[in-house]
C-alpha cells in the first residue's frame, strides 16, 4: 500500500524481455538493502516485488500480464520512473491509498501550461468513466492527485510547480500513455 506522494524517482538502466517477461534494472537515490529483496516498491503507480538490490540499483520482474495492463512496456533505458517505497504503519498518510494495481492505462490528450500548473486532459473509455468523481482522487504514474473536470470520454487534473519538480509528470507529452 502506497499514498501516492512521490519524493523520488528512478532511472531505467536496462530493461531485457525474456518469453513475455522482462527484467528491469533501475538505479535510484532511495537506499536499498538486501533485506528489502521481496518487498513492494511502487514504479510509476505498479507496485512490484523488488528481486535484486546491486549498490544503488534494483531489480524488478516483469509479467506478461504487468506488461500488458501498463505503461512499463514503452519505458525505455534512460526514462525515469516515478518511485515510492510501501507504508510503514504508523507513519503519517498525506495524500490517498494508492494499492499499486494498475489496470488501464490513459492517453495524454492536451497539456495546457497555466502560470507555474500544468492542467492535463486524459482520455477515458465511457466504461470506465464510471470509476472517477470529480474532486476525487485519481494515481497518474503513481502521484496522487485530484480530478479537476470530467468530461466525455476525459477526465482532467491540475499539477502543481512543487509536484512536477518531484515526478516524471514534468517529463509527459501529448499521446503519452500513462498509468491510472
Amino acid at each position: 500500500m502506497f499514498n501516492g506522494i512521490i519524493y523520488n524517482q528512478g532511472i531505467i538502466r536496462s530493461k531485457t524481455f525474456s518469453n513475455k517477461s522482462c527484467l528491469i534494472e533501475l538505479k535510484s537515490k532511495l537506499n536499498f538493502n538486501k533485506s528489502e529483496i521481496g518487498s513492494s516498491v511502487s514504479c510509476n503507480g505498479v507496485c512490484l516485488t523488488i528481486t535484486k538490490v546491486f549498490q544503488k540499483n534494483i531489480f524488478f520482474y516483469l509479467s506478461n500480464e504487468t506488461l500488458k495492463r501498463t505503461n512499463l512496456l514503452y519505458a525505455r533505458r534512460g526514462n525515469y520512473l516515478n518511485l515510492e517505497k510501501s507504508l510503514n504503519y504508523g507513519n503519517k498518510i498525506s495524500g490517498h491509498y494508492v494499492q499499486g494495481h494498475v489496470d488501464k492505462t490513459a492517453k495524454v490528450l492536451k497539456i495546457k501550461k497555466e502560470s507555474k500548473c500544468w492542467t492535463i486532459n486524459f482520455s477515458i473509455n465511457k466504461k470506465d468513466q464510471k470509476y472517477i468523481v470529480e474532486k476525487g482522487s485519481i494515481a497518474i504514474n503513481g502521484v496522487s492527485l485530484t480530478i479537476a473536470n470530467i468530461k466525455k470520454n476525459l477526465f482532467t487534473v491540475v499539477v502543481i510547480p512543487h509536484t512536477l519538480k518531484l515526478t516524471n509528470i514534468i517529463n509527459l507529452k501529448k499521446n503519452d500513455f500513462v498509468n491510472v
